[in-house]
Order: C-alpha cells, then sequence, then structure tokens
C-alpha cells in the first residue's frame, strides 16, 4: 500500500459522508496492512473472517491499477478507483417487475390532464392512475400503492407540479 492510498483510506474510515460499507472495508485493509491475520480483524470489527480474505484479495488483485491511476490521475481518481475496488459487485436477483418502457407510460399518463381521459377528477390520484394505466393496458396488474411509489419517485422530475391530488393538511391554511 502506498502513502496516499493509505491517507485516502483513513479519510474514508474517519469520514461521515462515506457509506458505512464502504469505511468498514477500508478499515479492513488498513489492519490488514498493519499486519494483522484475519481472525484478530474479524474479532476487532466484529465480523467473519472470510469476508476479511474476500477485502484483502480484492486489494491485492487492484494494486497495482491503483498504483498507475495514483501515479497518472488526479488525487480525487484515485479515492473514486478505492471506492471502486471496496464496493459491491453487482448481484443477481430479481428483475423489475415492470418494464422501463412501461415506468414511462404510466409516468407518461401520470402527466395529462385527467380531463383528457375522461376521469371526473383534476388532479390524479394514485386509483384513478391504476384504473387508467390497466384501462390502457400498460400493464395487466398494478397496486395502487406501486403507482404511488412510482409517482413519489419519479413524479417531481417529470411534472413541474404535484400529480397526485393533495390532502389538506390538519390545522393549517392554504397559502
Amino acid at each position: 500500500m502506498t502513502e496516499r492510498q493509505q491517507q485516502v483510506l483513513q479519510a474514508m474510515v474517519v469520514s461521515r459522508s462515506c457509506p458505512r460499507g464502504l469505511a468498514h472495508r477500508a478499515e479492513i485493509i488498513l489492519r490488514a496492512f498493519g499486519g494483522l491475520k484475519n481472525d484478530p480483524i474479524a474479532q476487532q470489527l466484529r465480523c467473519e473472517r472470510h469476508g476479511i480474505g474476500t477485502w484483502r484479495r480484492r486489494w491485492q488483485n487492484a494494486f497495482e491499477r491503483l498504483t498507475v491511476v495514483e501515479c497518472v490521475e488526479k488525487p480525487p481518481a484515485l479515492r473514486a478507483a478505492i471506492e471502486a475496488v471496496l464496493g459491491d459487485l453487482p448481484r443477481a436477483g430479481c428483475g423489475g417487475t415492470f418494464t422501463a418502457e412501461q415506468i414511462a407510460r404510466i409516468l407518461a399518463v401520470a402527466c395529462e390532464p385527467p380531463e383528457e381521459s375522461g376521469r371526473p377528477v383534476t388532479h390524479w390520484t394514485p386509483r384513478e392512475l391504476t384504473e387508467e394505466v390497466r384501462k390502457r393496458g400498460i400493464v395487466t396488474s398494478i397496486s395502487v400503492r406501486q403507482v404511488g411509489r412510482l409517482l413519489k419517485g419519479g413524479g417531481t422530475s417529470t411534472a413541474q407540479e404535484p400529480v397526485l391530488a393533495q390532502r389538506p393538511s390538519e390545522g393549517r391554511g392554504r397559502l
């Protein structure tokens, strides 16, 4: 480990903005570089010793690449490269239920005035929107709650105003 790599790892360990998993892995590498074996590191950090070996091997395999980045690139690039080495690998798992096209079409409907679809409301509610996207055949099945989640996650970036009807708050007047 080079001195700059060690400094970057130490900064990650004490940083409040560094994700906990990355900081934990940085600490593993620092302790390993300090000469500790896997068992003592695992005991001190309260984790599995097999995981310690995984991170040590990953660091060892990336060391040459990190050294090249350190010598050739600007300082922020070294931190980014170290974060990539200590980051999570993509995991297998269940894909999403809805395609990106379906989500885009649902959000597009949410951006249309409900009156154009013959709905007797001025703003989309999750229930009204769910019924409409099913009626149009965009999806065969979707829950009201899932539509609400899609709107909450994607509504602000696609519409200037709230897409959903807002409930008046108790005890608060309108501006």
